[in-house]
């Protein structure tokens, strides 16, 4: 454990409770959802991950598509990789996949809707971010991106001036 702590203070882990995690359709390494279970991990690892799930089933989409294990992934990040390291990691472990096969992993994902049976959880998302965007927004990354937006900016409090 000393170990985890004197490497974690080498990365610079995002405090979750204070601002999100990078959007699951940025791109990293060609990759969907990559810098946003980097986010998380980091954050997982330095006790400041809030709301947030490591090893979630986002997170398996990628482990799963790659043939990673969460727990690998995980022990990589705790060593104190950069984001870089991580993807040349990511791109050597698990299944190999050619450039042809992540973008469209990418495609897929950024085009990816709800499955119905969590029709329900989604839109309890919106109606608690944006009311009016209901029966207008069906995909992942558009619902998770804007329960993120609109959560911390919710949670920006103004600095009374003195």
């Amino acid at each position: 454990m000393p170990q985890r702590k004197s490497t974690m203070a080498k990365i610079k882990a995002k405090d979750l409770t204070k601002e999100p995690p990078r959007p699951p359709s940025q791109r990293l390494g060609g990759f969907t959802i990559l810098a946003r279970t980097i986010d998380k991990c980091r954050a997982h690892l330095a006790g400041t991950i809030g709301d947030y799930h490591f090893d979630c089933p986002l997170d398996n989409v990628l482990f799963g598509f790659k043939g990673i294990k969460g727990d690998n992934f995980k022990a990589f990040v705790a060593t104190g990789a950069t984001d870089e390291e991580i993807v040349r990691w990511v791109h050597e472990n698990g299944h190999r996949k050619t450039e042809s096969e992540i973008n469209k992993f990418a495609g897929d994902t950024i085009k990816a809707e709800w499955p119905p049976d969590k029709h329900d959880y989604r839109d309890e998302i919106i109606r608690s971010a944006d009311p009016s965007r209901l029966g207008k927004l069906k995909g992942i990354f558009e619902v998770l991106e804007l329960d993120d937006r609109v959560t911390y900016e919710k949670n920006k409090k103004p600095v009374a001036s003195r």
